[in-house]
């Protein structure tokens, strides 16, 4: 099934990869001309997005230009997704990995291949590239990760500061919608429908899995490669960006590593940096081939004496804008020794240069609506699911600002706020943001952090509160680089509350503040000339993109609705992708999305989550159209799941299944 994409790259749309248990794992292959005669590297990237059809765009784009340069790309479905057997039943579980393994001995053994493999994806490719590279294969000699986490419970979709991430249910719905998901027939012949069927009655549903593991257990500190950095040998590229969920990973990547490593962190949201946003696009896979040439090649290409790290300092910036203006800064080594703690005292009169000082408690009781406006934890970058102007969350917030600065600050690193503080539950969370306020009075989210104040001591170690009691705690905010222009002002706003980005604590709490424990601690950096001297990193570069027919546009829309009749506020998220033809493959598909958040009357009992999805894939006769539902609400002692599976074939239901689950909240 080779069929030649452009001039001197061939693709087989198909090739069987059998494991030493019997199941076959389906890839996609991208070749260079004369590979078979004169074997050259291979790059990898092992998902469950399916190669063939919903990331058949893409992978095209990446692998072609791979191949376009001396390299086999391959994509591989995981086992239970794609065209691959057996089923999928959660992320990362040690049979992936095996099979991770076994896929990259598979490819250095092929005759288009000199047994040197490189490994990369963005997301759960960019997590398995690390957890395979710790079981150090000796073919896999270079790893490029893109939007990923070394720490699968402090750093994920999951769980941030202990607390729960409403994106776990978000994120626990797309998968229950893939996992349902059928091989083509087009591939896998008659077996499509056993295969099928196998995927519907066993992936189950994994939220339920999630919420089992409240704290930081072996679950999660399985393929957390944070467990031992050591284990990691081989070169390591790691990038994000800042309007993504995982850029935190990049800096301790560097830091902990001790492996020839570089970091590279944009403006981006969750994309690979080459289809940018926000912000400047860049040439990314030519960074990549860079990467590759050095590690896989051999070439002295400079790029292992590059500055560890490269960052977008961003500019200030209006907060409906979808721009990030900036400039490239580097740093030679992580943590920098050129960084200085810049201090601010939290106190009733703002944010004060210096210690903190005695004053009297500082009181919040936060209502619901404060998180409304946060946009979305990982953002894809769509002007959709970005923060907006914080004014419309500061109002229930208690907020700290300086007085107009004399002069820029800048910085580069993680912000740390420093509380004592007290509260009247046992159970209770705090978010901390960080702000630019401009002299127009709009306020831009530059950061922010969360902590679940019963993992004071230890995400692996919750204890409740003791109402009334105090305690000094530190909230670590995400890592960042800005400018604080002259001028403008920052702004520090704490709230007891942050929906729907984060779970809400089991009943209403009231936060008290004592000033004379409470600080902000900024990674402050000077500027230096030769930040001005960078190399430019180009404009975008891939190979063509197949044939594609455009049958419905995508559409997203992320918006707040206040009914004041009922003192209802719902936050309703749309974000369909549309649908479109293959037109080599004569495929359709698409894909569609819905989302509420819901609370009434400031009432935690009220609070509740839904998302609703539908794909569906066509050629000729043959239709299959899958559609979940996901409700996820709460009490004081239980989250409360519900959720249903319906698969239709020729427009007639053929599967159907039902979820209803309690599950004990557990210092949540």
């Amino acid at each position: 099934m080779a069929e030649e994409q452009q001039p001197g790259v061939t693709v087989i749309e198909n090739a069987w990869i059998s494991m030493a248990d019997g199941a076959r794992l389906a890839a996609r292959v991208w070749m260079p001309a004369g590979a078979e005669a004169s074997p050259v590297p291979a790059i990898l990237e092992y998902i469950p997005y399916r190669k063939r059809d919903v990331r058949a765009i893409r992978d095209s784009q990446v692998h072609g230009h791979f191949a376009r340069h001396g390299y086999v790309g391959v994509r591989v479905d995981l086992r239970g997704s794609g065209d691959s057997d057996g089923v999928l039943h959660d992320e990362y579980l040690p049979q992936e990995l095996e099979d991770g393994v076994e896929v990259i001995r598979w490819i250095a053994a092929q005759p288009w291949c000199n047994g040197r493999v490189g490994m990369m994806g963005i997301s759960w490719g960019g997590f398995n590239a690390l957890q395979v590279a710790a079981l150090q294969p000796p073919e896999l000699q270079a790893v490029i990760t893109v939007c990923s986490s070394d720490d699968r419970y402090s750093d994920d979709v999951h769980y941030m500061g202990g607390c729960l991430l409403t994106d776990n249910l978000s994120w626990a719905s797309v998968m229950l919608s893939y996992n349902a998901c059928p091989p083509d027939p087009f591939i896998v012949g008659e077996r499509w429908r056993e295969l099928w069927f196998q995927r519907l009655e066993h992936s189950g549903l994994w939220l339920k899995t999630w919420l089992d593991h409240q704290w930081r257990d072996d679950y999660w500190r399985h393929a957390s490669v944070c467990e031992d950095f050591a284990a990691i040998r081989c070169p390591v590229f790691a990038v994000s960006g800042w309007a993504d969920g995982y850029c935190n990973t990049v800096f301790r990547l560097i830091h902990h590593l001790r492996v020839p490593r570089k970091g590279l962190v944009g403006p981006w949201g969750h994309k690979y940096p080459h289809l940018g946003g926000p912000g400047p696009s860049i040439d990314f896979l030519g960074e990549c081939l860079r990467w590759w040439d050095r590690w896989l090649k051999d070439r002295d290409n400079g790029v292992d004496r590059e500055p560890l790290l490269r960052a977008w300092m961003q500019d200030s910036v209006s907060p409906i804008s979808d721009d990030r203006p900036g400039r490239w800064v580097v740093e030679t080594q992580w943590p920098s020794r050129r960084l200085r703690p810049h201090v601010y005292a939290l106190c009733r009169e703002g944010l004060i240069a210096g210690e903190p000082v005695e004053g009297s408690p500082l009181p919040i009781r936060s209502p619901l609506s404060v998180g409304l406006f946060a946009g979305k934890w990982c953002s894809y970058a769509e002007s959709t699911d970005l923060p907006t102007d914080q004014r419309l969350e500061d109002g229930g917030s208690l907020c700290f600002d300086t007085a107009p600065l004399v002069s820029d600050i800048e910085i580069l690193g993680q912000p740390l706020v420093e509380l004592e503080l007290s509260a009247d539950q046992p159970q209770a969370m705090v978010a901390v943001r960080l702000s630019d306020i401009g002299p127009d009075g709009t306020v831009t989210l530059v950061t922010y952090g969360l902590l679940n104040l019963s993992h004071r001591h230890g995400h692996d170690c919750p204890e409740p509160l003791r109402p009334g009691e105090t305690c000094r705690v530190t909230v670590r905010l995400n890592h960042v680089a800005q400018c604080f222009p002259a001028g403008n002002r920052i702004r520090v706003a704490i709230s007891s509350s942050y929906w729907p980005l984060a779970w809400p604590s089991p009943s209403p709490v009231t936060l008290r503040l004592y000033p004379r424990g409470c600080r902000l601690i900024l990674p402050q950096r000077p500027r230096r000339a030769a930040d001005g001297a960078l190399p430019d990193l180009g404009e975008p570069r891939m190979a063509p993109r197949p044939a594609t027919t455009l049958l419905v546009p995508a559409h997203r829309e992320w918006t707040v609705l206040f009914n004041l009749a009922t003192n209802e506020a719902t936050l309703r998220v749309i974000d369909n992708d549309g649908s479109w033809r293959l037109d080599d493959l004569d495929l359709t598909l698409g894909y569609d999305v819905t989302e509420g958040y819901t609370q009434a009357n400031d009432d935690y009992a009220t609070v509740s989550g839904e998302v609703i999805n539908r794909r569906w894939f066509e050629r000729g006769d043959w239709r299959v159209d899958i559609a979940t539902r996901t409700v996820m609400t709460s009490t004081a002692t239980h989250f409360h799941l519900n959720a249903a599976l319906d698969a239709y074939e020729g427009g007639e239901g053929v599967f159907s299944r039902t979820w209803n689950e309690s599950i004990p909240r557990n210092q949540l």
